[in-house]
């Protein structure tokens, strides 16, 4: 068994799947997508980071795109962007750019979820420096992370360094969270890759939630026994004391990532498939709720 917090995010496949969406908005045929085209993006200490960019074909005279970045989980210590390729992959063919991005992975020595989030921050501000030549709308960009992924999607959203860059914003326009760390501050596996640089209730979500947060959705187990109800809970309570829009929607016994009731969910996922299936589409409903994504036709 690997350590519970490591294994967190290890969805692979399990949100790859589509169900029925609202028949109120005009279908569209899935797109043929381009891609994965790999971008340098950032250039760290560590090496270079790379944006994997999935695109829908051009098609003459389209507008601009909203933007959907993808952020693996793996307890920011382990994963890959290939991680979140399958996902990538369906939002482009629903007619979004997709970016499935690359961040550093906690060594803990040099590298902690501190580099990680900042990552975050910079792949957001290089899609809208970049958005004329990734034809991205810069005013519709959503996060998407699962676990350790969810953190970092959520603290683009918090710590706005925009001067860093130009004062061009790292702010997401949405956030889709699944099974995020969003309450992490007394989190024994954060605050051990955070070593002594700083506290973890420095940098868990629920603690810096403020107004003007961008509309956020949260897909959850009830009985996730590595990022907890209660710490989902206690993140969209503040996110709606503070006046921002924060969805939650809880899949009864069910646990991390969708783990079925019975099955140990601190370890490698094995997601119930019709419960990824469901959130999968709720995700696609709240995009097109949004105006960020089109409706496949059936």
């Amino acid at each position: 068994m690997i350590p519970a917090a490591v294994s967190r995010g290890l969805l692979v496949a399990a949100l790859v799947l589509m169900a029925r969406v609202p028949g109120h908005v005009a279908a569209q045929e899935p797109a043929v997508v381009d891609g994965p085209v790999a971008h340098l993006y950032s250039t760290t200490p560590s090496g270079d980071l790379k944006a994997f960019v999935f695109s829908p074909r051009a098609q003459a005279g389209h507008h601009r795109r909203a933007a959907i970045v993808l952020f693996h989980g793996g307890g920011w210590s382990i994963g890959e962007p290939e991680w979140a390729f399958s996902r990538a992959r369906h939002f482009a063919e629903r007619g979004m750019i997709a970016v499935a991005a690359q961040y550093r992975l906690s060594d803990q020595d040099s590298v902690t979820p501190i580099e990680a989030m900042a990552d975050a921050r910079a792949v957001i501000q290089w899609m809208r420096v970049h958005a004329d030549s990734l034809n991205i709308d810069p005013g519709r960009i959503a996060a998407y992370g699962w676990s350790a992924g969810g953190h970092l999607a959520a603290c683009a959203a918090i710590f706005d360094d925009s001067s860093a860059a130009g004062n061009v914003s790292p702010v997401p326009n949405a956030l889709v969270l699944v099974s995020p760390a969003v309450s992490i501050g007394s989190d024994g596996w954060f605050q051990r890759l955070l070593g002594k640089r700083a506290d973890a209730r420095d940098y868990t979500p629920d603690e810096h939630v403020r107004k003007g947060m961008p509309p956020t959705l949260i897909l959850q187990g009830s009985i996730d026994t590595v990022t907890p109800l209660a710490g989902a809970n206690r993140f969209c309570d503040r996110m709606r004391a503070a006046g921002n829009i924060c969805e939650l929607q809880v899949y009864e016994d069910f646990g991390h990532l969708f783990t079925p009731k019975g099955i140990p969910d601190d370890d490698w996922p094995q997601p119930d498939p019709e419960t990824a299936k469901a959130a999968a589409a709720k995700a696609d409903e709240f995009l097109i709720s949004l105006g960020f994504m089109e409706v496949q036709s059936r």
